[in-house]
């Protein structure tokens, strides 16, 4: 077993209806739905979206408020027109903006947004990496 790995992420959210709806919006589709979570299959892993009351209680700590945690999850693109395109999606699905794509530091193009649940998303190209068909990316090694 690799011990290097993720195979789910799950996000709490106040409203699934709405979570679902703007994930949809962006084009995702959903794999498998149960009352009170959905799930989206990805490459290599998989993202599910939970109402935080219940998350809460399936973590064992029933009653518990959860806030939005310091985490960015990323989408890596092969252009920067792609993050432009990704990027416009998502507000026009109802994202906040947090800053509009640009040329960055290390070279590379990004931008952040806002999902409605305030759970921040990074939309990259990065012209080290490369990018697959399916958004599977490889990271080269260090020399």
């Amino acid at each position: 077993m690799t011990p290097q790995r993720i195979n789910l992420v799950t996000l709490g959210v106040d409203d699934l209806a709405r979570s679902r709806a703007f994930y949809a919006a962006l084009g995702w589709t959903e794999t498998s739905w149960t009352e009170g979570v959905v799930f989206y299959q990805m490459p290599g892993m998989a993202l599910g979206l939970f109402g935080k009351a219940a998350l809460a209680e399936d973590q064992g700590r029933a009653g518990t408020t959860l806030e939005t945690g310091a985490i960015t999850l990323a989408q890596n693109f092969a252009t920067s027109e792609d993050v432009d395109h990704a990027f416009a999606q998502a507000i026009a699905a109802g994202a906040t903006s947090l800053k509009a794509p640009e040329a960055v530091f290390w070279g590379g193009y990004s931008g952040y947004y806002a999902d409605p649940d305030g759970h921040v998303w990074e939309l990259a190209h990065n012209p080290f990496w490369t990018v697959e068909a399916d958004g599977t990316i490889t990271i080269p090694p260090m020399e």
